[in-house]
């Protein structure tokens, strides 16, 4: 094998997606699927983080750790479906998401971290939810393009894309959930939407406890 064709084997060629613009959108997708698994770790880790009482360095912990965990078997999950052993779509997965989990994870929480008092918010406070939502957006952002390189250069998620899925999975594969990017996604603003608003009425009526107490007392 030539360097050449060593070389258009292990890269996304232009043409084969649209050009540009289908890697751009290959790239967005990729992102909005790690995007998924890092924002369902998170506000499930700070969900575990505050009913556990635990410091914020731990539940920040937790929430990171839970990011990459979910990240991964969202991704592997497509990749058994397509008929691969566990340890090998493991690995696949392992080399295809984790600079973009990374990427995701530290801009994520460096936002989180400039938002005043969005790291002690709590759950209850619209601060949290608001700013998990804008720094969600941040990392997405930020992470787009570090797909879209690691496409072009025939890495990241063009390594699962090597892995096409079978047309009927057998045996226990077909047990296997089939979760669609963008129902997950959207089950995700939703989550993120829902909290804010029940965040939002909880202070509200927390200010209106506080007002009719502070009348009662006069």
């Amino acid at each position: 094998m030539t360097a050449h064709q060593h070389t258009h084997d292990h890269q996304v060629p232009h043409d084969a997606h649209g050009s540009h613009d289908g890697l751009t959108a290959m790239a967005v997708s990729a992102t909005l699927h790690c995007l998924t698994g890092c924002a369902i770790g998170e506000v499930l880790g700070m969900l575990i983080g505050t009913a556990a009482g635990l410091a914020t360095g731990w539940t920040i912990a937790l929430s990171v750790s839970l990011a990459f965990l979910l990240g991964y078997a969202l991704s592997t999950l497509p990749l058994l479906r397509a008929g691969l052993a566990v340890p090998t779509a493991l690995g696949v997965v392992l080399a295809a998401d984790t600079l973009s989990i990374l990427t995701m994870e530290v801009v994520d929480n460096a936002v989180m971290a400039l938002v005043p008092g969005a790291m002690d918010a709590g759950l209850v406070n619209p601060t949290f939810w608001w700013a998990m939502a804008l720094a969600l957006a941040v990392a997405f952002v930020a992470a787009v393009p570090v797909n879209r390189l690691l496409l072009q250069r025939g890495r990241g998620h063009a390594l699962t894309h090597a892995h096409p899925g079978t047309a009927a999975p057998e045996g226990w594969r077909r047990r296997v959930p089939d979760l669609s990017t963008p129902a997950l996604v959207a089950a995700v603003a939703a989550f993120l939407l829902g909290g804010l608003v029940v965040s939002a009425a909880a202070e509200d009526d927390a200010a209106a406890g506080g007002h009719a107490a502070a009348v009662t007392n006069r």
